[in-house]
């Protein structure tokens, strides 16, 4: 008898395809209704669910009694209350790797237009302001030569350091839960820790998962220690961030300019970054090409459908609820 499969986001019609290759497959669908009602009537009937951007944990899987696995077409996970799923012994995969170059790719778009101030411009331009010479009020600062800091030295944060190093000539500075050894030897990265990072770079770019420990890693303090001609790059997590108090020091000019793809609220509809010239504000992009978006789906389709078929996924976060 085929398992039964779940999706919890929107997935695409191959995807759907894939899976109805060895399961059933419930896709909520809006023309057939409350898509939440929809999706809490089919949880009785999942041995597996797969999807992105919905918080899964103990008060939205309660009636999920057959549930075994959770495939997140995602990196990060912290939308899923994990010690639960250790509780009921459910498996949590995610799909690491594949975004790494294209989110770093992104980091370093919002670094360069944050410095040379590009969607800025390019708004001035469009309005019809562009009536002379550009004079010293319209200038950005350079990027190449520029102290780089990178906060969360994973491979995301390597390949950024990579960028900065080998294009630019940045100087790389980290910091994070440990050295890495190759890097220092390959680009002569040097580690240091927060404070001293924040006080000694041009670019600082957050790339750590959220946790307890990182929530609100960087508020009015450790903005305090930056220089103010300085640029925070955040492709993270928004609450890493605090975000009245970045608002605060783009404001009161404490920072030069910041370029953020993740926010405290998402999606984010109404906010006073909106009116800031120096933030260059996109919509939790990082990861967001054709080509990513594919590989993505398919290291989830993999994890679940090995799952379901008794075999131990790749990407496998919670290795200790395994029965194999």
């Amino acid at each position: 008898m085929k398992k039964t499969v779940l999706a919890f986001s929107r997935v695409s019609p191959e995807m759907a395809e894939r899976l109805q290759q060895d399961f059933n497959v419930i896709v909520p669908d809006p023309k057939l209704g409350d898509m939440n009602e929809q999706f809490n009537d089919a949880l009785a009937h999942a041995h597996g669910m797969i999807g992105a951007g919905r918080k899964l944990g103990r008060e939205q899987l309660q009636n999920a009694s057959k549930l075994e696995v959770v495939s997140s077409i995602s990196v990060g996970y912290d939308n899923y209350e994990v010690g639960y799923f250790n509780e009921r012994g459910i498996m949590l995969t995610n799909t690491p790797d594949v975004l790494t170059e294209s989110t770093a790719d992104l980091a370093f778009a919002l670094l360069m237009s944050s410095a040379r101030r590009v969607a800025e411009l390019d708004a001035w331009t469009k309005a019809g302001q562009w009536k002379r010479t550009v004079e010293a009020a319209h200038f950005g600062t350079d990027v190449h030569g520029k102290t780089l800091g990178i906060v969360g030295m994973g491979n995301i944060g390597a390949s950024i350091a990579r960028r900065g190093h080998f294009g630019f000539n940045m100087p790389i500075l980290y910091s994070g839960n440990s050295r890495k050894a190759e890097l220092e030897q390959q680009m002569s990265a040097q580690f240091r820790s927060l404070d001293q990072l924040l006080a000694e770079s041009d670019f600082v770019c957050l790339v750590v998962p959220l946790s307890e420990k990182t929530r609100h890693l960087i508020g009015k303090r450790e903005l305090g220690l930056m220089k103010s001609s300085a640029i925070l790059i955040n492709i993270s997590r928004g609450p890493v961030v605090d975000e009245l108090a970045l608002i605060d020091a783009l404001q009161n000019g404490t920072l030069r300019g910041a370029g953020l793809d993740v926010y405290e609220k998402e999606p984010l509809t109404e906010s006073p970054l909106f009116q800031l010239s120096n933030a260059v504000t996109l919509p939790h992009i990082g990861s967001a090409t054709n080509e990513t978006r594919q590989a993505m789906a398919d290291r989830a389709y993999q994890n679940l459908r090995s799952a379901l078929l008794g075999e131990k996924p790749q990407d496998l976060i919670n290795p200790q609820v395994w029965k194999g």
